[in-house]
């Protein structure tokens, strides 16, 4: 296995302040899942131009809307053939849609 690369301590911080900022945004987008100010299809839109958002798991984001918990969510995305581990990215359009349709 091949060892991580050397980072000077400035590459080191640098890195911790990226992941951090990344953490706080996925927090923030989910808290405005949650609380209605943002819909799925505008989070799922948003994912095609922000890294980020991308990368967010699948999971995280529907445990996030109104009403679904994680025993709802997984159930969901089992029916629709989402596996569990799936980022946002990832996502094919059938899937988008048979979310959209189950949604609302």
């Amino acid at each position: 296995m091949p060892l991580p690369p050397t980072l000077s301590p400035e590459q080191r911080q640098a890195a911790l302040e990226k992941a951090a900022a990344a953490r706080r945004m996925r927090a923030e987008l989910k808290e405005k899942l949650k609380m209605g100010s943002l819909s799925l299809k505008e989070l799922l839109a948003q994912s095609a131009t922000d890294e980020i958002v991308g990368k967010m798991k699948v999971l995280d984001v529907l445990e996030s809307l109104p009403g679904l918990g994680k025993v709802k969510a997984r159930r969901l995305m089992d029916e629709i053939g989402i596996s569990e581990t799936r980022r946002v990215q990832g996502l094919g359009e059938q899937q988008r849609r048979k979310l959209f349709e189950r949604l609302g």
